[in-house]
This record gives C-alpha cells, sequence and structure tokens, in this order.
C-alpha cells in the first residue's frame, strides 16, 4: 500500500518491570476541533506506585520533502522583544502527581493563529522526583518515594501521542477516484482526515485479515490502495465529527 499519510505511533520507553508507576495516557491521537481552544487529557495510574510525570510538548514541523522534525514550541514577543504567550501548545499542569489507582488531568491550551492545521507530540514521563522538579512535595517524601521504589524492580515507563490543531474555518473535502484496480483518497480540504478501522479480508473467510490499521491523510495528501480479487477492504471515513462507514471490493465486470 502507498500512501502520504501522517503515521506517528505509540513511543514506548520501558524497563523491567515489577513493581512502580504504570501509566496509562488513553487514545494515542487527540484532535482539537477548530471551534475549541482546549482539551482535557487525563493519565490513569495503574501501578504500586504513585506516578510523578512530566508532561513535554514538541511541534512536528514538515520539510518540504515530507520527512518531519519536532521543535520546541515558539513564544510570541511583542514590537519590544517582550515574551507574551506561547505560540502553539502548552499542558497546564506539565508536572502530574497520580496515586495508584487514580486519574490526573492536563489542560492543553493552544494560543496562536489558526489559519492551518498544526501538530504536536506529547510525552507523558514518568520520573523521580527530584529537589528542583516543581512537583511540591517535601524532601522527606521524595526519599521515601526513592527507597519504595528501590524495594524491587521497577518500571518506569513514558508514552507519546499526536495531537492534531484544527484551522478555525475546518473545511473537509475528501475526493474518491474509484477504479478497476485502485481505490485513492485525496485531502483537497485544509483539516486532516482518518481512515478508522481499516480493514483488509477475504471475501470468503472472515478471519483471513491483515491486521487493522488506522490512516491519517493530511490536507494536499493522498492515499491509496490496490483493490485485489477476493479481498474487500472496509473502514470508517472520518472528518472531524462526521464518521461514515465504508466498503470497497474489487468488480468481476
Amino acid at each position: 500500500m502507498k500512501q502520504a499519510a501522517l503515521w506517528i505511533g505509540l513511543s514506548l520507553m520501558s524497563l523491567t518491570a515489577q513493581a512502580g508507576p504504570l501509566i496509562n495516557v488513553g487514545v494515542v491521537y487527540d484532535y482539537l476541533e477548530g471551534d475549541r481552544s482546549s482539551y482535557l487529557k487525563r493519565v490513569f495510574n495503574g501501578g504500586t506506585s504513585t506516578a510523578f510525570i512530566k508532561v513535554n510538548v514538541l511541534e512536528i514541523v514538515y520539510n518540504a520533502d515530507g520527512t518531519t522534525r519536532e521543535v520546541p514550541v515558539a513564544s510570541m514577543t511583542d514590537d519590544k522583544g517582550a515574551t507574551t504567550s506561547r505560540d502553539g501548545l502548552m499542558a497546564s499542569p506539565s508536572r502530574l502527581i497520580v496515586p495508584v489507582n487514580g486519574r490526573q488531568g492536563t489542560r492543553l491550551l493552544y494560543m496562536g493563529p489558526r489559519d492551518k492545521e498544526r501538530y504536536f507530540r506529547l510525552r507523558f514521563i514518568p520520573v523521580v522526583p527530584e529537589k528542583d522538579d516543581n512537583f511540591g512535595i517535601t524532601d522527606e517524601e521524595r526519599v521515601d518515594y526513592k527507597d519504595h521504589l528501590a524495594a524491587g524492580i521497577n518500571v518506569m515507563a513514558g508514552y507519546g501521542t499526536v495531537f492534531f490543531v484544527r484551522p478555525k474555518d475546518t473545511r473537509f473535502d475528501t475526493q474518491i477516484n474509484d477504479t478497476t484496480d485502485q481505490y485513492q483518497l485525496r485531502n483537497a480540504g485544509n483539516s486532516t482526515v482518518v481512515l478508522d478501522e481499516f480493514h483488509d479480508c477475504s471475501v470468503t473467510d472472515a478471519t483471513d485479515c491483515v491486521p487493522t490499521t488506522k490512516h491519517h491523510i493530511l490536507p494536499e495528501r493522498q492515499l491509496k490502495f490496490e483493490k485485489k480479487p477476493g479481498r474487500r477492504y472496509s473502514f470508517v471515513l472520518v472528518e472531524g465529527l462526521d464518521k461514515k462507514p465504508m466498503k470497497v471490493e474489487k468488480s468481476n465486470g
């Protein structure tokens, strides 16, 4: 399958695990609709120790050749050079203390122009708190936490997610070209289109399927796949809040 799509998967950093925090950040992809400026992201801790989590935000920038790079979120300044606000996404708070079997949330705030779609990488990283980490705990609490982790082999697993900020005037325009041998979707709008729950299965054997996938088609990009005999393709076309089930199959004619 050839495609020009955003594929930024789950980032997992782990050590051998028996004790410690174990966080769950929910879905990997989140979307800020054009009429909203904030989004609440919740983190669950299913481990055996309190999770002290740093939330880092980087902007994903596309180069001319289609490759990406991650850069720090810039600041906006006035005509005197003084910083007035951030140009992009920020997490508030950016330090979370999540108890065992508890949840905490960070509010993702977007500040800056909304004339085009923008993309951000969020990293939720459990850490052992240090004196200057701004977690607001005492030296005694910090020592007790380190001693608890030292009692056994522990896990410190962090996760990366992707956050899409849609333009204020979001416009969807998915153009489909369905031929005998090929199916093509072109995103002529100004915001990412999602192909969710993409199934590629045998027409005669429902158990003969390739792993289910999700695809993102950025503005002015396209996705296309070959229609193979005896195979059926199905997916949910997601344009913002609008979801449309789709089925594709090669014609015998």
